[in-house]
C-alpha cells in the first residue's frame, strides 16, 4: 500500500498531464509480457517483429524497463509538464537527470546490472542520450503510426475527468479512477503488491497521468518533487477497434457521411481523428461537423490545441432508435 498525503490544500495541487514516456514505459512492459495485457495483442503482434529487427528490446531501453511488477526507475518517466505531449521536450528533461540520481535509482534494481545497464551506471550522460536515441527508435517503430488514436482516447479520458469532477467533486474523481485507488481521510491510498514505496507527506500535490499501456494496473511514483498516479484510460478497450457502423436507417435519412460520423463519435474526438476513422477528408469532416452541430447533434470543446467533438443525447437517442 502507498500514500499520498492529499489533504484539502493537495487536492487544490492536483493536476492531469498526458505523457509520451509514460506510454513508452508502459509499451515496454505490453511488449515483453502481452499476456498480462491481452487487449493490447493486436498491436504488440504489429510492433515486435519491427522492434526484433533492430534489436531494441535487448538493448538499453529494453533491459531498462523489467516485467511487471519489477521496479521501474523513477528518472523514465519524469513528471510531465501539461496536456500536450512532446516528446521531444520529455527526452530533455531524460537526458538532464542528475547523475546521482540515475545511479540511485540503478541501485534499487535487484539482481545484476546487464552490460547496457552497467554502462549506464558508470557514465550516466552518454547512457541517457543512448536512451533517448533508443526511445526516439522504439517511438518511430511502435508508437507514431498509433498515436492520433492513443491521444484521441486520452484527450477523451481528460475530458470525461473534467466533467466528472464538476459533478462529483474532488472525491467522485479520485475515487473512480482505478479499483485499487481511494481517497481516504488525507492520504490517497494505492493498493500495490510488491511495492514498498514510502508514504508522500501533503503539499506537494499529485499529477494523474492517463495511460493506454499501463493497463489493467496502475502505476505509481512516490519519489521526487511531485508524486505521479499512471492509471487506465477508459475506452482502452475499443482502441484496436474499428469504428462502429453507422446504421442503414440513419444513413439515409442524414446521409452516410454525418451517421458515419455520429458512429465514430463513440468518444470526443479531433477533425483528424474522425478523417482517419471514416476515410473522410478533414475539409469533408469539418463541413458535416458544422451541420450536425447546428442540428444539435454534435458540441465541440476545446482541449489544450486540439477542438474535441462528441455526440449528444439526442445523437445518442437517433443511433439507438435507428440501430
Amino acid at each position: 500500500m502507498v500514500a499520498i498525503g492529499l489533504s484539502a490544500g493537495g487536492v487544490a495541487r492536483v493536476r492531469f498531464a498526458l505523457s509520451c514516456l509514460w506510454e513508452v514505459m508502459a509499451g515496454v512492459r505490453v511488449i515483453r509480457d502481452p499476456g498480462r495485457h491481452a487487449i493490447h495483442l493486436p498491436w504488440a503482434n504489429r510492433v515486435r517483429p519491427r522492434l526484433a529487427e533492430v534489436g531494441l528490446l535487448d538493448g538499453l531501453l529494453g533491459q531498462l524497463v523489467p516485467p511487471a511488477p519489477g521496479y521501474l526507475p523513477d528518472f523514465l518517466t519524469p513528471p510531465p509538464a501539461g496536456l500536450v505531449p512532446d516528446l521531444d521536450q520529455e527526452l530533455a528533461v531524460l537526458r538532464a537527470t542528475p547523475p546521482e540520481t540515475v545511479r540511485a535509482q540503478l541501485d534499487l534494481c535487484p539482481g545484476p546490472r546487464p552490460a547496457a545497464v552497467a554502462a549506464l551506471y558508470a557514465d550516466p550522460d552518454a547512457g541517457l542520450r543512448r536512451l533517448a536515441e533508443e526511445v526516439g527508435t522504439y517511438w518511430r517503430l511502435a508508437v507514431a503510426r498509433d498515436w492520433p488514436r492513443i491521444r484521441a482516447v486520452l484527450d477523451a479520458e481528460v475530458f470525461h475527468r473534467a466533467r466528472r469532477l464538476a459533478e462529483d467533486g474532488a472525491a467522485g474523481l479520485l475515487n473512480d479512477l482505478h479499483e485499487r485507488v481511494r481517497w481516504e481521510g488525507d492520504a490517497l491510498l494505492i493498493s500495490q503488491r510488491h511495492c514498498d514505496a514510502p508514504d508522500v507527506p501533503d503539499g506537494s500535490g499529485l499529477v494523474l497521468v492517463p495511460s493506454v499501456f499501463v493497463w489493467p494496473s496502475v502505476l505509481s511514483i512516490a519519489a521526487g518533487d511531485v508524486p505521479q498516479l499512471a492509471y487506465p484510460a477508459r475506452g482502452v478497450g475499443g482502441l484496436w477497434e474499428c469504428p462502429a457502423e453507422a446504421p442503414d436507417a440513419l444513413g439515409a435519412v442524414l446521409g452516410r457521411g454525418r451517421a458515419r460520423l455520429l458512429a465514430a463519435l463513440d468518444a470526443p474526438r479531433s477533425t483528424t481523428e474522425l478523417a482517419r476513422r471514416t476515410g473522410l477528408s478533414p475539409a469533408g469532416v469539418s463541413q458535416h461537423l458544422t451541420a450536425l452541430r447546428a442540428a444539435g447533434l454534435v458540441v465541440t470543446h476545446r482541449q489544450g490545441r486540439s477542438l474535441l467533438s462528441s455526440r449528444t443525447a439526442v445523437a445518442e437517442a437517433l443511433l439507438g432508435a435507428s440501430a
